[in-house]
């Protein structure tokens, strides 16, 4: 007999059925992967960004491979348009805070204009995303989950990434404060710390032989990431399996923390 007093114990599921997931710049990268495996675990996906040529091309892929998606064009950056796009969905249960960017230069060149875009994009509007996404669970009174795509850069520092740093490292400790605040209504808010991906967004840096050398030399698995290392963590963060998970990160980062 096991300690609960069952023959049986059963695993909890990582089926997504009958819940609607929405999930920002999910156009490309790690967005639109993020995406493929909600909607692969069974989620009906809400395909957001402000290229709403991208969105359809995923949300039609998606439907391809039997599974639910539809677009919806948001500027994330927009507390008018972020409410628009909450009151024109039926419901919500999963939120994936992905929309971000980087713009890499030293720290006495970064001005005031780059500074406020980054902070904008990475911590601002991850806010305000959430803070309408939970008051539309909270209608819903089914709780739900948050789930932010961060960054290792959000745990440790780097040369040349200091608003990015700080916007990330805000991630997080968003993600705790909420955490904590948003358990009672059964709302768990988590995020995912990936190293460095081959996206379209990091593309160019490794066109720089230097910078990918020094990249892979800090990598104790000694390869970059891939959009599908990300994916079960997604859905895995979403799903019942995680149900006492809130408040913290999962690093996908090749061991870069670990040194």
């Amino acid at each position: 007999m096991s300690p609960l007093g069952k023959s049986t114990i059963s695993t909890p599921t990582m089926r997504l059925e009958g819940l609607v997931a929405l999930v920002t710049g999910a156009g490309r990268g790690l967005g639109e992967a993020s995406a493929f495996a909600l909607a692969q675990a069974g989620a009906e996906v809400i395909l957001v960004s402000r290229t709403i040529d991208e969105l359809n091309i995923v949300a039609e892929q998606i439907s391809s491979g039997g599974g639910q998606a539809q677009s919806m064009c948001c500027d994330v950056t927009s507390k008018k348009q972020i409410k628009e796009l909450m009151s024109a969905i039926p419901r919500l249960d999963i939120l994936i805070n992905n929309a971000g960017m980087n713009i890499p230069e030293p720290f006495f060149d970064v001005t005031e204009a780059n500074f406020d875009a980054i902070c904008g994009l990475n911590l601002k509007s991850v806010f305000m995303v959430s803070q309408a996404a939970a008051r539309r669970m909270v209608d819903g009174d089914l709780g739900g989950s948050i789930l932010t795509i961060s960054s290792q850069m959000g745990h440790v520092g780097a040369t040349n990434r200091s608003v990015y740093c700080a916007t990330k490292h805000g991630v997080e400790g968003l993600t705790k404060a909420l955490g904590v605040e948003l358990a009672s209504h059964r709302i768990r808010v988590n995020s995912i710390g990936p190293t460095f991906m081959e996206t379209p967004m990091t593309k160019p840096f490794f066109e720089n032989r230097e910078f990918r050398e020094d990249t892979l030399n800090r990598l104790p698995l000694g390869h970059l990431g891939r959009l599908e290392d990300i994916m079960g963590a997604v859905v895995f963060l979403s799903s019942p399996a995680a149900a006492l998970i809130t408040g913290t990160s999962l690093l996908i980062d090749g061991g870069w923390t670990a040194q």
